[in-house]
């Protein structure tokens, strides 16, 4: 099932400003050299081992570039690739392909990427029950693919942006005066503005976990920079009333013990800005 902010609105939003980005008045490389009339074919070759993301936004782009390309998918998002692989085929108009061929690839690329290390981390949590999720460090204008990325390769969606849901993190907390304010402020202005939105609330020490116990009222409560045996603690304290994210500084190394710590997610800004593209071509033949 895909991610609710996926519509076909936000998808094509993003393409079309991507391609004007890119095209502008037009790919003159392309038609300035070849003919109007010419057609044919390229494959995407996968050139490295990995989690293959973007096959479903590459049709897109392609359909939107021009209605009469035709793509044959011989690889689905999530699917399991390895080196000399073909993910699919396009066919149509010569320079319609080459016009979408960046677009397509640098997408594919750093989705794959993306789904790649999402997929590689969620294996190293798999003994536990918490779920890695991903955060809002994100690449202007490619959150939505970011995010998109981190859902094929197995990983869950925090909130997409400021508006669908409340975070109040160390500096909203400070700049309100404490716990206790910025979550009754909170939950009255959401109460006055009919927003039924989910809160959260970070905490850095087992005196802020007791004050958002003490005050209710919340969703989740973030345990932010803990070593494992506050963490452990914080975890016994909440009892399973709210639910519980752990967050900053989460390595590859230390994840699996975090994950032990009885944590129900765990969010990592490196799955969207700390990645590795995939090695993924198009050519002709």
């Amino acid at each position: 099932m895909k991610p609710a902010y996926l519509t076909p609105e936000a998808l094509q939003n993003f393409i079309q400003s991507a391609l004007f980005e890119d095209i502008g008045p037009g790919d003159y490389s392309s038609l300035a050299s070849i003919p109007a009339e010419k057609t044919g074919k390229a494959q995407l070759l996968i050139k490295d081992d990995g989690i293959l993301a973007g096959v479903e936004l590459a049709g897109e782009i392609f359909k939107t570039v021009d209605p009469k390309l035709h793509v044959e998918f011989l690889k689905q998002d999530g699917d399991e690739v390895k080196f000399g692989d073909v993910g699919l085929i396009v066919s149509g108009p010569s320079a319609s392909i080459l016009s979408a061929e960046r677009l397509v690839l640098n997408c594919m690329q750093r989705m794959s990427g993306i789904a790649t290390k999402t997929h590689r981390l969620t294996q190293l949590i798999l003994h536990t029950k918490a779920r890695l999720m991903d955060t809002r460090k994100t690449t202007p204008n490619f959150r939505l693919l970011e995010k998109w990325a981190v859902h094929i390769g197995g990983g869950v969606n925090h909130r997409f942006a400021l508006y669908d849901m409340v975070m109040l993190k160390d500096n909203h907390v400070d700049f309100a005066g404490g716990i206790r304010p910025a979550i009754e402020r909170t939950r009255n202005y959401l109460s006055q503005h009919g927003l039924n939105l989910k809160i959260e609330v970070e905490t850095r020490n087992l005196q802020e976990v007791q004050e958002v116990l003490e005050v209710g009222g919340i969703d989740y409560i973030m345990l932010d920079n803990m070593d494992y045996a506050t963490m452990k603690e914080a975890v016994r304290m909440i009892g399973g009333k709210y639910s519980t994210e752990a967050s900053g500084g989460i390595t590859e190394d230390t994840l699996a013990q975090v994950a032990e710590c009885g944590v129900d997610y765990i969010s990592m800004g490196a799955l969207t800005h700390s990645v590795k593209s995939l090695d993924i071509s198009l050519k002709a033949f």
